[in-house]
């Protein structure tokens, strides 16, 4: 039973924090059980995962979540890397569905999302964690690309970057130089899936999402993931590497 699961390059820097247990789950879901199965095997989410079938006929997916702790899951990479999710970052992910929930029950299920429905979903599929010196978050949030990968690039040792969001990880599956992150800045007491996760579960809530606290981050340039960007010229792609836009 073919997933496009066997695609997934799990030496890829950013899949480290994922590649034990990822690998596992994938392996078994390529010998021939669905995805949902397999995620449910590992016994390790607060959540059952279940056929896409199962979603009721005009009841809001992320409802159904919050009414049931069954989420609906299909045979594919976008799935599959939310299981993950929900397994590294059990409270992170209850604590969005709580809010996610609550946005659809107050305005329905809306051809077109609001700020804060948008800003939600953008969290949940795209965002990144990032536990950095102030130094690198204020270079990375003001785009000064040049410094950041410039003499700042030292300091990115003493940074972590977690992705979160599972879009962002299926994409990365085929890597490309233009993928981007929304980098949300974590101030967790140690740099931790679990102080993060629990940090991040206290945090968030649906206007400060809304407020758009996200710096945007082509996530090939980060040192260390990927050979080309060991070359200067690597960031000198305007077309990727924006400069700010004026007031």
């Amino acid at each position: 039973m073919a997933h496009g699961l066997e695609a997934i390059d799990w030496a890829a820097p950013w899949l480290r924090p994922w590649r034990v247990l990822g690998a596992e789950i994938a392996a078994r879901a390529d010998a021939g059980i669905s995805v949902a199965q397999a995620l449910n095997d590992a016994g390790l989410a607060p959540v059952r995962f279940v056929p896409q079938a199962e979603l009721p006929a005009g009841v809001a997916y992320e409802r159904h979540i919050f009414d049931t702790d069954c989420v609906p899951t299909r045979d594919g990479l976008h799935d599959f890397f939310n299981g993950l999710c929900w397994m590294h970052f059990p409270q992170s992910k209850r604590r969005l569905n709580q809010l996610q929930a609550e946005h659809t029950a107050q305005t329905g299920i809306q051809p077109v999302r609001g700020p804060a429905r948008d800003a939600l979903t953008v969290f949940d599929e795209n965002a990144a964690l990032f536990v950095a010196p102030d130094d690198l978050w204020d270079a990375l949030a003001a785009k000064d690309w040049a410094r950041l990968f410039g003499p700042l690039r030292p300091l990115w040792q003493e940074a972590t970057l977690v992705l979160f969001g599972h879009a962002l990880l299926e994409k990365l599956v085929y890597p490309r130089k233009p993928i981007t992150a929304h980098v949300f800045r974590a101030q967790a007491a140690t740099n931790s899936i679990a102080d993060v996760d629990a940090w991040l579960a206290g945090t968030l809530s649906a206007p400060m999402l809304a407020a758009k606290p996200f710096a945007h981050l082509p996530v090939l340039g980060v040192p260390g993931w990927w050979p080309d960007n060991a070359q200067p010229d690597f960031y000198a792609d305007v077309s990727v590497f924006r400069t700010p836009q004026r007031p």
